[in-house]
């Protein structure tokens, strides 16, 4: 089961790739395409506006220091870091094998968030 667990997350932007491959094939791969200038238009703005919607969402209210800022900005980072090092402090530090399973599972996801998706995408470009 561990092994699962582990391989689920490094796996699952190749599984949804296989996915939307199926689907398009069954579809002829168009999807949801503008008609015609018009539609291609407002759905280009449309796309803006959300972009902007979620800058929006991520800016910080008021006049905040630069390190704060930076700070905000690398956390997930900084805790995937601080996960990864937990995981492999339990290699020095003895604990029970239920934490120690916990511990390392949720290293492998940090792991697979922080560089499984960037080696697939580089590995799918590389076609």
């Amino acid at each position: 089961m561990s092994l699962a667990l582990t391989l689920l997350p490094a796996f699952a932007p190749v599984i949804s790739d296989v996915i939307r491959g199926v689907v398009g094939r069954f579809t002829g791969g168009a999807g949801a395409q503008p008609q015609n200038v018009d539609e291609a238009i407002k759905l280009m703005q449309a796309e803006a506006e959300k972009l902007k919607a979620l800058a929006d969402l991520d800016r910080p209210t008021g006049n905040i220091s630069q390190w704060v800022a930076d700070l905000r900005a690398s956390f997930r980072y900084v805790a995937g870091g601080v996960v990864i090092l937990a995981a492999v402090s339990t290699l020095v530090i003895e604990v029970t094998p239920d934490v120690g399973d916990l511990v390392w599972q949720s290293a492998n996801s940090v792991w697979a968030f922080l560089f499984g998706d960037r080696m697939y995408t580089y590995i799918k470009r590389g076609k």
